[in-house]
């Protein structure tokens, strides 16, 4: 067995391209003990072997055969197979490999960035949410931070089953994700999580995608022209990290906190190179069988919303192709409030990329939202109340891909009627509208022809919300939830809050 293994983790192969020759069948990275498959779908499972080599794949007495191609690579697809476990899986060629605790139930990626890297063990009340882990049935696979020029077909991972000594490193809206969908189906849950804080969008995009667009094709030319001057920067960096060492030095001997050290400039092998993380830690994980995906991603690209639009729907796009499994359900995290509150209505960055995410829910078919505008922390860009983002995911996916009879979604902007000095807004999954916290509603505003905003007093009146202020004789748009980091009440009878919105597109 220690054998197989070790056999397994040598051999190296680039799926899509380059191969190099295995001595032996070996399997590619997401496949290993305590695994989670995916249930009633066809299970793919893929490797290397020699070329021309047989290759048998079996899992509960069921037989799947290939033979290698002339590249070593071969994939064999498992019938559909109910949830249930555990079963092993044999995998045999001139060599065997044999994998124990495997369970069959719901696969989904969680990628993003910081806030999906953000583990259990940071979020609020997290002593008692793990010592009350003892969930055997859901399995975490943690993929290796690593960027690459050119897709890979091997990461560095291992699934590793839930428990109270283990919960601590999880992806935390991922497990509170696992944790709901785990209780309402009653199946095994497994996470495949892939992130990396402060990384932009078209970093986990391939290069095929990007370059078949006017918008980003230029965006390796645009690196390419950053990485002349990286040898420059480069070298200022280590004239300031030398300084740094010299005044970090003095802080300590004289008992005071350090300067914080300088960061090095990005190279042409970082996370920040546009595919450099499809390239490391998403192509590794094609095809595995999945249901879908959750994505909490966003603040690096605040700042250019005119464009994450297209990038987030051509980067959805982009996996489904590759994964080969039809539209999968995709699951967004909208931005939650952050940073000092304004005094007055004004534009804002994040406010932009956050319509951009929810436009993008509204033009790419099976995809949803979950909005946490009343989570966030004005002076921390990492909010911990991760428990609610899990469930507000959770609601989405039990709704749309379970078939659970529940409310997924707060009060939607669907129309705009003026009558008067007044402002009628009519709303989707508006049943139960209310105030959160029973005070008057808050973060409306309203203008007239000339497009300047002031705050607006806003009430329920059935099943819409008037809105009006003595500044605006006749009202042309409203705006809600319009700013960083908003004041804002408006929820339904589910407890969900109002989705950000402005009328004036």
């Amino acid at each position: 067995m220690l054998l197989t293994r070790l056999l397994s983790l040598t051999a190296c192969f680039v799926w899509g391209g380059t191969s190099v020759m295995s001595a032996a069948v070996a399997l590619a990275s997401p496949f290993g003990d305590h695994g989670v498959l995916q249930r009633d779908q066809p299970i793919a499972v893929w490797g290397t072997a020699d070329a021309g080599e047989s290759v048998t794949v079996t899992l509960d007495g069921k037989d799947a055969a290939i033979t290698a191609g002339s590249d070593g690579k071969w994939l064999v697809k498992l019938a559909p197979h109910a949830a249930g476990g555990p079963f092993t899986m044999t995998i045999k060629g001139t060599n065997t490999i044999t994998l124990n605790d495997l369970l069959i139930g719901e696969v989904w990626i969680c990628s993003g960035q910081s806030n999906m890297e953000f583990v259990v063990k940071g979020v609020t009340n997290a002593n008692a949410d793990i010592a009350a882990a003892n969930f055997p049935l859901i399995r975490h696979y943690g993929v290796k931070k690593q960027p690459a020029q050119e897709p890979q077909a091997n990461c560095v991972g291992s699934w590793v089953v839930c428990s109270p000594e283990t919960v601590g490193g999880f992806t935390a809206a991922g497990y509170y994700f696992a944790k709901k969908l785990h209780a309402e189906l009653n199946v095994p849950i497994g996470l495949l999580h892939t992130s990396w804080g402060g990384t932009a969008a078209e970093s986990w995009t391939s290069k095929t995608a990007l370059l078949g667009t006017a918008t980003f094709k230029n965006l390796f030319v645009e690196w390419d022209k950053r990485m002349a001057g990286f040898p420059a920067e480069q070298a200022k960096h280590e004239q300031a990290l030398e300084k740094w060492k010299v005044a970090a030095a003095a802080a300590k001997a004289a008992g005071t906190p350090a300067p914080k050290q300088p960061r090095p400039p990005q190279g042409d092998d970082s996370q920040g190179k546009p595919s450099s993380l499809f390239n490391g830690m998403i192509a590794p994980l094609v095809p595995y069988t999945i249901r879908g995906a959750i994505w909490y991603q966003g603040e690096a690209n605040a700042g250019r919303h005119a464009q994450y639009q297209e990038l987030l729907s051509l980067m959805i796009g982009d996996w489904r192709q590759r994964f080969g499994q039809g539209d999968f359900p995709f699951y967004i995290v909208q931005l939650a409030n952050y940073m000092k509150r304004a005094e007055a209505p004004t534009d804002s960055a994040w406010a932009k990329l956050r319509d951009a995410q929810y436009l993008t829910t509204t033009t790419v078919k099976h995809t949803g939202l979950a909005t946490i505008i009343d989570i966030g922390e004005a002076e921390d860009i990492h909010p911990k109340n991760k428990q609610d983002v899990g469930l507000r995911l959770a609601l989405n996916a039990l709704a749309l891909d379970y078939g659970k009879n529940i409310e997924y979604s707060g009060p939607i902007y669907k129309s705009l009627a003026v009558n008067g000095n007044k402002a009628a807004l009519s709303f989707t999954h508006a049943d139960g509208l209310a105030s959160v916290d029973g005070a008057p509603l808050t973060g409306f505003a309203i203008a007239g022809a000339d497009g300047v905003f002031v705050w607006a007093e806003a009430a329920i009146v059935g099943d819409t919300v008037v809105v009006s202020s003595a500044k605006v004789a006749e009202p042309k748009a409203v705006r809600y939830a319009w700013a960083d980091n908003p004041a804002c009440n408006l929820t339904n009878k589910a407890g969900l809050p109002a989705v950000p919105f402005k009328t004036d597109r």
